[in-house]
């Protein structure tokens, strides 16, 4: 595991401080759970903007096609 000194500005810290004793877990860990889902959200619109760049409308289209035409669930309908 590596270690990093973190400069953060004393108003950020108090905050990250006051969330970290609310979850019950020490300020190391919401850190570092912190940046893990900062990772993990990068990863995934890079994953997605990858999967977008190579769509072709007419894939899309060919596939709405074999959606059945039904009344929409319970909850799921479009406002009036």
């Amino acid at each position: 595991m590596s270690t990093f000194a973190l400069r953060l500005p004393e108003s950020l810290y108090a905050h990250a401080k006051r969330l970290a004793e609310r979850d019950q877990a020490s300020l190391n860990q919401f850190i570092t759970v912190a940046v893990a889902e900062k990772v993990s959200a990068l990863e995934t619109a890079e994953f997605f903007a990858q999967r977008a760049a190579n769509a072709q409308k007419d894939d899309l289209a060919k596939l709405l096609l074999q959606v059945k035409n039904r009344q929409p669930l319970e909850g799921d309908e479009l406002p009036k």
